[in-house]
Formats: C-alpha cells, sequence, structure tokens
C-alpha cells in the first residue's frame, strides 16, 4: 500500500489497479454505516482476501453475510487487529481513539468515520474528489469528514473554483440515519405507536421525531451553536483549505429514514449565472445536477451522488447563488467515502 492519492474504483465495478487479497478489518460491523460499508466494499468488488467484522460483545457471535458466505462478528479489541492492512472503523469516538492508535501500531491504515480525529493536524481530512492530494505523508490514521460537511463542499467546491467562495450559509435536514441504526428504529417505534394510538417514546432524540422536526444535531455549546454546526463550519474549512471561511449553519434533524438534504446559500467573488453553475457540475465526478427536478430524499436515497437542484440567483449575497443539495448520508457520507480513500490507499 502507499500513502499517495491513486485511482478509484468505478461505482458497481471492479476495483483496478489495486493489490488483491488486501484484509480488511470493519470496526461497528453490526451499525448502519458499519452494514453500508461492507456492502460497497462487496458491490465495488474491494480487493478483500479476508474480512474480519468486529463489534460490542452485545454483537460478538453473530453472522452477517458478505462476499458470498456467512461472516461471524468478532469482539473489536486488539488481538483482533494482528494482520490487518486496512481498518474501517464507524463505532464512535471513544472505541476509535482506543483502538485506532493500536491497529495504526499493527501495521493498519486506519480509516475512521467519527469526529476523533478529523481536526488534528497530521490526520488528513478527505473526500477523494477533492482533496486527495491530503492523503500524500499520513501517519496511518485517515478520518472520513462529517456527512453533512460532504454533502457540502460537494456542493460549492466547484463553485469556488470558478468564482471563488467569500461566505456560506447553511441550512441542513438531516436524516435519522445520521444518528444511527437505533435512532431509525425510534422512528419506526414513534409511526407505529401514532398510527396506534399509543403514547410516543423517545430515549435517542431530545423530543419525539415522528412527524417532526428538531434544531437540534448533538449537544450545544456555550455560544449557542450546535456541536453539527461547528463540526461542519470547522470541516468545511479544512476540506476546501479556507481556514477563514464564514460560514453559519443551522443543523435539523427530520422525520427522514436515509438522505440528508441543504439549502445552501453561498457568497462569491464574481458573479456566476445559474446556467453556468449548473454546466460546471456536469463536469464534476460524485455530483450530479437537477436543473428541472426537485431532488429529494426519497429519490437519492440508496445511490452515491450528490444531487443539486433549485440553482438561483440569492436575494441576500450579490454576487451569489441558492441551491438545493441531497445526498445518502449512509453512502456517500460515510461508507462511500470510506472506501473510496481506502481504493486509493491500496492501489499498486
Amino acid at each position: 500500500m502507499t500513502g499517495g492519492p491513486g485511482g478509484s474504483a468505478k461505482p458497481g465495478g471492479a476495483a483496478t489497479g489495486v493489490r488483491s487479497g488486501v484484509t480488511v478489518a470493519v470496526v461497528g460491523a453490526t451499525g448502519a454505516v458499519g452494514r453500508e460499508m461492507i456492502a460497497v466494499l462487496e458491490e465495488r468488488r474491494f480487493p478483500v482476501g479476508e474480512l474480519r467484522l468486529l463489534a460490542s460483545s452485545r454483537s460478538a457471535g453473530q453472522t452477517i453475510q458478505a462476499f458470498g458466505r456467512d461472516h461471524e462478528i468478532r469482539l473489536a479489541e486488539a488481538a483482533a487487529l494482528d494482520g490487518v492492512d486496512v481498518a474501517l472503523f464507524s463505532a464512535g469516538s471513544e472505541t476509535a481513539r482506543v483502538l485506532g492508535p493500536i491497529a495504526r501500531a499493527k501495521g493498519a491504515i486506519v480509516i475512521d468515520n467519527s469526529s476523533a480525529f478529523r481536526m488534528e493536524s497530521d490526520c488528513p481530512l478527505v473526500v477523494p474528489e477533492l482533496n486527495a492530494e491530503a492523503l500524500k505523508g499520513h501517519s496511518g490514521i485517515i478520518a472520513n469528514p462529517n456527512c453533512s460537511a460532504i454533502l457540502l463542499c460537494m456542493a460549492v467546491a466547484p463553485l469556488h473554483r470558478a468564482a471563488g467562495l467569500e461566505r456560506l450559509v447553511a441550512c441542513t435536514y438531516q436524516a435519522v440515519s445520521g444518528a444511527g441504526a437505533r435512532a431509525m428504529e425510534e422512528l419506526k417505534r414513534q409511526e407505529e405507536a401514532e398510527r396506534e394510538g399509543r403514547p410516543l417514546e423517545h430515549l435517542v432524540f431530545p423530543k419525539v421525531i415522528a412527524h417532526n422536526v428538531i434544531p437540534w444535531v448533538t449537544g450545544i455549546l456555550p455560544d449557542g451553536y450546535s456541536v453539527e454546526e461547528t463540526k461542519l463550519r470547522d470541516e468545511t474549512r479544512r476540506i476546501l483549505g479556507l481556514p477563514h471561511l464564514p460560514l453559519t449553519a443551522t443543523c435539523v434533524r427530520v422525520p427522514v429514514f436515509r438522505a440528508h438534504s441543504q439549502a445552501i446559500h453561498v457568497g462569491l467573488s464574481r458573479p456566476l449565472a445559474p446556467e453556468d453553475a449548473l454546466a460546471l457540475y456536469a463536469n464534476e465526478p460524485g455530483v450530479r445536477a437537477s436543473a428541472g427536478e426537485l431532488p429529494t430524499p426519497r429519490e437519492v436515497a440508496g445511490t452515491d451522488d450528490v444531487v443539486v437542484g433549485r440553482v438561483r440567483i440569492d436575494r441576500a449575497f450579490s454576487p451569489g447563488l441558492a441551491l438545493w443539495c441531497v445526498m445518502d448520508q449512509l453512502r456517500k457520507g460515510a461508507a462511500l467515502n470510506a472506501v473510496q480513500i481506502a481504493e486509493r490507499l491500496v492501489r499498486a
């Protein structure tokens, strides 16, 4: 394996130009993102020689089918990481901070989906289509960005290259999948309870999410902004290489199972017509422009592209644009992005 960027596999196709027989561990394999990582590895025919599925003691001993056979879930512990080449982590920050450095010390390249390492200077924060060069000289741990930051960066990077970003305002509408499998089950239970006339209980979210929206995604900081809103600002600045970009956000949880949406307002250095912006997206890998349709989470769920629509002149920023974007949080927002990083790192 190399530390520098290389070519990634085509979606749905064989991983080309990569060595075979890679020992891959998925840490947090039974969670929503972990299961999606396994599916993406299989769909993209990642050159897995051995697949180790690791999780907590609650899941150890269960089986998951992948690559044509059943794989037993093993306990996520140091011994299970011996001989691993690539470790895909989706088990939360606490587990990542403990087991990530252990996996690295054992020779694995760690790609972590939590926030544990995202702002560490020696840990690249990577969206392969945008800043794969950040992988050069990595120290063994690569951070997968926040799902909302991936969506925002994929949407605005072409605009920045064409007309220069001056400021950003983003309002997110985040599916419950972003909070994991327990959150998805909570929404299902609440919908069933409401149909049956039973009381609606909530444990994962601070309010009932069914038929509701909650202007909160993770805890509130002393300045009144949420942790998610702060992550979105800080990670977007780092990915785009714009450390002082003025950016404010309001992050909202909505009763959608999969796929996040964002309303984005972009202040630009130079005028850019909506039709010219749409033409830019036509040449961007991983982005699909929708000139006349209204992209929604229902259509985007289960797909890989960021879909951009409703591109129009912004009424507050001049020059500026307003746009609407949708992306499957479990795919490009988490599992797919991590596997794309791995594909570049194992290229021969």
